[in-house]
């Protein structure tokens, strides 16, 4: 059994050789929503998944080949500003009483 962990362990650190975290999720969906993002725009993108409890590692990193990290950084910041736009649109909506009643009128 200790040469299959070994064996595992390694595996996973060859695999995410040259790879560099770009973002940590706080949960897995999150973590997926990013990697789909980067791979639309043509990055690869691997999810490492956190280690037990005892290694102190709570969320879930995002990782991309180092030479496109900078590009990687700029599409989730630009995606993140994205959401926050439309979220904030969302929410002044509610706060001014905006519904769709005020629009079913007929004139």
């Amino acid at each position: 059994m200790g040469k299959r962990s070994r064996k595992a362990h390694k595996t996973a650190q060859q695999n995410t050789q040259g790879f560099v975290v770009v973002v940590f999720a706080s949960d897995m969906d999150q973590a997926r929503e990013y990697e789909t993002l980067l791979k639309v725009n043509d990055i690869q993108a691997l999810i490492r998944e956190p280690e037990s409890p005892a290694g102190g590692m709570d969320e879930i990193a995002v990782m991309v080949p180092e030479d496109y990290l900078d590009e990687a950084h700029v599409i989730i910041e630009s995606q993140d500003a994205y959401d926050d736009f439309y979220d904030l649109t969302l929410d002044d909506e509610e706060e001014f009483g905006l519904d769709d009643d005020l629009f079913d009128h007929e004139y």
